[in-house]
Formats: C-alpha cells, structure tokens, sequence
C-alpha cells in the first residue's frame, strides 16, 4: 500500500507547483479549505502516513495525534511551532520536522501595511475605480517621523533598516534588548516601552508570542499613542488585545493600524475584523511568497525523503 500524504491549507493550489513531489512514492493530497475542529480533522486524515502542515494554523494535541494510527510523519514549515505536542508525538511514535523560513517575505509585508497605511492606497485606490472623489486623503510622511519598534530581532532589525533608508528616527524596545543591540543595528533603544509608544508616529510588532509578550498591547498602551499614529501587527494575534484595537479603531484614539495576524484564522465571516474602520487587514500574508513557499514544500520533500530512507532530518522540536 503506498503512503499517503496530506497538505494541508493549501489555500492558493501550489503547493504540488513550487516544489517537486514526484520523486516520491507517496500520494499527495493538497487540502485548499482550512479544517476546523479537531472531529473533522481525525476523520479528514485518518488515512494518512504523513501531514505537512502549514506554520501554527492547525494544532496537533496528544487528543489529535492519538485518533490517528496511521500517522507517522509531520512536518511543519518553520523551524518553531507552538501548537503541536512533542511528547505525544514522541508517545506515538510520529516523527516531527521543521523546514527553513525566510525573513525577508515578513519585512517586506510589514513595509506594505505601513506605506499602505501612510498613503491612504486602498481608499485612494478602491475610489478611482469606482469613480469616488480624486484625492480624499492627506498622507502620512515617513521622512522625519519616528518608527517605533517592539522587539529587534531577525524581522525587527531588517524592519529597521528600511526605515532608517526613509530617513525615519527608529526606536525600538523589548524586555532584553540593550542599548548595544540596538547601536548596532543604527537605532535608539527606548526608556520604556510606554515611552516608545507615546512618542512613535509608526508602531510595528515584531516579537516571539510568549507568556511575557501575550496581550502585551492592551487599551491602557494603546491610549498611550498619538491620535496621528499607526499600530502595524504581523507577528502574532495575541500580543495584542483585539477588542481593545477595535475600540482604538472605532473611537478615533489611534489614526488606523495595519493587521496580518488574527486570533482566528481564517477570519470569519461577520467577524468584526473583517469591517474595522481606519483598519487595513490582509490575510496572513507575511510568510505567503514563491520563494517562502519553495522552500517550505521543497523542504517538505526532502523532510518524507530523509524519513523514508531512515535518515530524518530538520527535527523538531
């Protein structure tokens, strides 16, 4: 019987185009609706020898990974994943592997919120086509405005660079970073981080989601910031309370905020994400570049190759 694999939220249909899977003797199943619930999804794989799965979307608990006896591979594209459970996994003897991701898909998404944000782009864009006003929005210079960053790491650095090519005063904060780290990648470090919201006119998210960093962006650091300013987010959902940005959003408290990141994902329909005003929201699109994808799939391959000689590669965790 030969193995099956199953690809899940294969959204787009490329995850067989980007990546050649036809040097395996496995049969390849590309899943493009995303599952919700975890019933469905042991009944949905229950067939399968192997998933590949795409970043955090889908959690794999010990309750899911025992409802399926044929399962003996996972792999995740990225080399970090919070939501799929080791020791289960170890329990039932399933082999999880990770792939390569880029940083370079994340920063230049983040750039596409904030000049999208700056420069009033949709709105102008959706009323030219429809026959709206010519010119409705006053935009936001960059040059000279300070860019506020919450965490420096591989993504924020990057960030921070193409700020400062802006000509952007660039700030940045996190519980660890050193006035040194942050020399070195040509930015101040902030007092505080209440300090870098009150005083950015671009806030952009750019850290790990942990016990530390869970909510870290609630109404009282939100009523910190300028009326003028912007709040970017396309790390993760949770650093942020949701119900207190709609509020920001709806109350004028903040000029608008950029969102890639979701507490649910897909976001439903009706959900009130979907029509925030002064919010521009794309869907998860940070990771999602031909390049990003290549080598999540042709490391995917890989990954069942080195499984199925024996040899595994890329291990998580």
């Amino acid at each position: 019987m030969r193995l099956r694999c199953a690809v899940l939220d294969d959204f787009q249909g490329v995850a067989t185009e980007v990546a050649d899977w036809s040097r395996l003797p496995v049969d390849v199943v590309p899943f493009r609706e995303h599952i919700r619930d975890e019933d469905s999804l042991a009944t949905a794989l229950a067939d399968f020898d192997i998933v590949v799965t795409l970043r955090e979307r889908v959690p794999f608990p010990g309750s899911l990974i025992s409802r399926l006896p044929r399962l003996k591979l996972i792999v995740a594209s990225g080399m970090r994943n919070s939501v799929i459970d080791y020791e289960a996994a170890k329990a039932h003897g399933v082999t999880v592997c990770g792939t390569a991701s880029s940083s370079t898909a994340p920063v230049e998404m983040t750039w596409a919120l904030i000049l999208g944000l700056a420069r009033g782009v949709v709105q102008e864009s959706n009323a030219l086509r429809q026959g709206g006003p010519w010119q409705s929005t006053l935009g936001a210079d960059l040059h000279g405005a300070r860019l506020g960053l919450l965490g420096l790491g591989k993504i924020g650095s990057r960030v921070a660079q193409v700020g400062l090519a802006f000509g952007m005063r660039v700030g940045a904060w996190s519980r660890n970073l050193t006035a040194e780290r942050a020399a070195a990648t040509g930015v101040e470090l902030a007092a505080s981080k209440e300090e870098l919201l009150a005083d950015s006119d671009f806030v952009s998210l750019h850290l790990a989601l942990g016990e530390r960093s869970r909510g870290l962006i609630g109404a009282p650091e939100l009523a910190l910031m300028k009326p003028t300013a912007y709040l970017v987010n396309t790390s993760r959902a949770a650093i942020v309370d949701q119900d207190a940005l709609l509020a920001a959003l709806r109350n004028r408290s903040i000029a608008g905020a950029g969102v890639d990141v979701f507490d649910v994902e897909p976001l439903p329909a009706g959900h009130p994400m979907r029509s925030a005003p002064r919010l521009l929201a794309t869907p998860h699109l940070g990771y999602v570049s031909r390049g990003n994808y290549a080598t999540y799939y042709g490391q995917a391959v890989e990954n069942i190759e080195a499984y199925l000689a024996g040899s595994p590669v890329r291990q998580l965790p």
